[in-house]
């Protein structure tokens, strides 16, 4: 490959990642914001936000929980708000992915540390993630409220979640792009529900 076909991939990729944004910009607002809605009431009440998702997903997992523990933006200053990657503890993983299958991975850590009044948002870029899936179902039948962020048509986890928000593409990296988008959107907006007075 020369430096003119390299540099055509890369405008490629940028341009067909913009067009996944400009499409969800387009056909996921009111998703986005209802999410972001039930996330802040949840936290206000004094519930968590639990997130989870394999590979990337569990990489944009790990990242959003750190927006809300920590904060986005360095121009805003609050309390941290509670959230967790069910993605990070490799003894929990493990030891239940021995013991009972990887399917069963979140629904165990869920089980455990979920409560009626949190939300659960489960990632994944298919929407068919099998040990995403039982962490949902578990959560619908316990009173925990659940978001589905994925892609393509969506997949069996839009009609698990009570609110789903699918990227309209069909890459799975332009998903995980937008993903983190939508990612620092919702915590952009639940920051100023909690905390600007405006709001």
């Amino acid at each position: 490959m020369n430096d003119s076909q390299a540099l055509e991939r890369v405008r490629a990729h940028l341009l067909a990642s913009a067009d996944a944004l400009r499409r969800s910009a387009e056909t996921c607002g009111p998703q986005i914001l209802a999410a972001a809605r039930m996330i802040a009431s949840a936290l206000q009440a004094g519930g968590k936000l639990m997130l989870c998702g394999n590979g990337g997903s569990a990489a944009d997992s790990q990242h959003m929980a750190a927006e809300y523990t920590n904060r986005l933006s360095a121009d805003r200053e609050r309390r941290a708000l509670a959230a967790l990657a069910l993605t990070t503890d490799t003894s929990a993983l493990t030891s239940n992915a021995n013991d009972y299958g990887f399917e069963h991975v979140f629904e165990r850590q869920v089980e455990a540390l979920g409560r009626p009044g949190d939300v659960f948002m489960g990632i994944s870029t298919s929407g068919n993630s099998e040990n995403v899936l039982r962490a949902m179902r578990f959560c619908r039948l316990h009173g925990i409220a659940t978001i589905a962020l994925s892609g393509g048509n969506g997949g069996r986890l839009q009609s698990e979640a009570q609110l789903s928000i699918v990227v309209p593409a069909a890459s799975t990296q332009h998903i995980q792009e937008a993903h983190a988008a939508i990612g620092h959107i919702l915590c952009e907006l639940v920051e100023c529900f909690l905390f600007d007075r405006s709001s």
